[in-house]
């Protein structure tokens, strides 16, 4: 009974200013644009950035995988996106997926991608500014 009432008031209100439900349409059409921004676009951003790292590895990078192994890099091939890791001092050897690879550890990589960053950083502070 009550869900009647409810309805026909919806209803009324409906045909007594149509603008309410175009305005209520619009409303959602920017909230889901707000999210997009918040949450979609700096994950498409973050992912970006560690496909960037992820194909920039080179053999004798020192890097960490996402389960924790950490190791040498002696090997890559391009044809089936592969790496193989040598770690511990017993030389063990193992072929990880690319997507794997959680972090690179080698000095020079890490100053190279933090220059890359600034300079990025003051390239859009530049434009900013203009």
């Amino acid at each position: 009974m009550d869900l009647m009432l409810l309805d026909q008031a919806a209803q009324a209100n409906a045909a007594e200013n149509p603008m309410a439900t175009w305005g209520m349409l619009g409303f959602t059409v920017i909230l889901f644009i707000v999210m997009y921004f918040i949450f979609m676009r700096p994950y498409k951003k973050k992912q970006k950035e560690e496909e960037a790292m992820r194909s920039s590895i080179e053999v004798g990078d020192d890097v960490t995988t996402i389960g924790g192994v950490v190791g040498k890099i002696i090997a890559i091939r391009d044809d089936d996106e592969t790496f193989v890791l040598e770690t511990g001092s017993d030389k063990t050897r193992i072929r990880f997926k690319k997507w794997a690879i959680s972090s690179i550890d080698t000095p020079e990589k890490q100053k190279k991608d933090e220059k890359k960053k600034d300079d990025k950083k003051k390239d859009d502070k530049k434009k900013d500014a203009e």
